[in-house]
């Protein structure tokens, strides 16, 4: 896929690619598609997990194939003709089977609206309506995450982090993975921090900041010394949370590191273009603490 596609950082719009399995539609972030193609060539996998049909090459580079179809519908096999969606977050390249591709929708991450019931096993983490029909957005993280627990925030990378006393850093944390806000917790906590608030969309921390910069003016600081915002989030995502975070002419000063599957080479510069102090990916979460560790020294 063209990256021209993808958008400005920080406008508070996203853009969907919308396919269609066994009928129903489905969407994706565009800014986790690197390509689609047809492939010819899919190699099985002995004892591998029933999701995963196999092997296949793009690009001379071995991907891991995911079968769609049985991860939504315990749905049939894939053959060599099928169509894929070829992703990489997480610092992991995979790719999905689908059906058909129906188009791509810019809107805004407003427009999409958080599934009345979740759960732990829930697949579906955003519906929008578009014209006449639902489209049901995936989380695709969760579906790897599912069939290979060493993808993202794993316990194991959270093992040999150095615990002191880190009681007098206040944090605030953004992110919409109750599961995610969980482990990230578990993880700060390990390392000796106990001062965090959590929200789970970018619109709530950005109104709380708002809230002490009216209040306190600059002695803002005072209640917070470092954000931790992910970017996929509805109501608003985390490049344009820290876009007008950067812009405020008093919240400008508060240091923002995003923490996403989404930090990869090609995407770094949509985090650099809104502000960022600092960027990871979610598997790095280990060396976390020393980031903040070192926007915090005088704290």
């Amino acid at each position: 896929m063209d990256n021209k596609i993808l958008l400005e950082s920080g406008t508070g719009d996203v853009e969907i690619l919308e396919f269609k399995i066994n009928g129903k539609n489905y969407g994706i972030n565009v800014i986790k598609v690197k390509e689609i193609l047809e492939i010819d060539n899919i190699t099985p996998l002995p004892l591998a997990h029933p999701s995963v049909a196999g092997l296949t090459l793009s690009r001379g580079e071995i991907i891991t194939l995911i079968n769609l179809r049985y991860v939504l519908e315990k749905g049939d096999t894939v053959t060599d003709d099928s169509k894929v969606i070829v992703c990489e977050f997480n610092q992991t390249t995979v790719a999905f089977t689908f059906d058909d591709i129906v188009g791509i929708h810019r809107i805004s991450w407003n427009d999409i609206k958080p599934p009345e019931h979740m759960s732990d096993n829930q697949l579906v983490i955003g519906n929008i309506i578009f014209d006449d029909r639902i489209i049901l957005l995936l989380d695709f993280e969760k579906i790897v995450t599912d069939i290979n627990p060493d993808v993202g925030i794993s316990e194991k990378s959270i093992d040999e982090i150095d615990f002191r006393d880190r009681s007098q850093v206040k944090l605030m944390l953004a992110d919409d993975s109750a599961l995610i806000r969980q482990l990230i917790k578990n993880t700060l906590t390990k390392a000796g921090y106990k001062d965090m608030k959590f929200f789970n969309d970018g619109q709530a921390a950005l109104d709380h900041l708002d809230n002490l910069a009216k209040e306190k003016r600059e002695n803002f600081l005072e209640d917070v010394h470092v954000l931790i915002t992910d970017i996929e989030m509805p109501k608003l995502d985390g490049h344009t949370l820290t876009r007008r975070i950067k812009e405020h002419h008093i919240l400008k000063d508060l240091p923002v590191v995003i923490l996403s599957s989404l930090i990869t080479d090609d995407l770094k510069h949509k985090g650099i273009a809104v502000g960022a102090d600092a960027q990871m990916s979610k598997p790095e979460i280990g060396e976390l603490v020393s980031l903040i560790d070192s926007l915090t020294l005088e704290k």
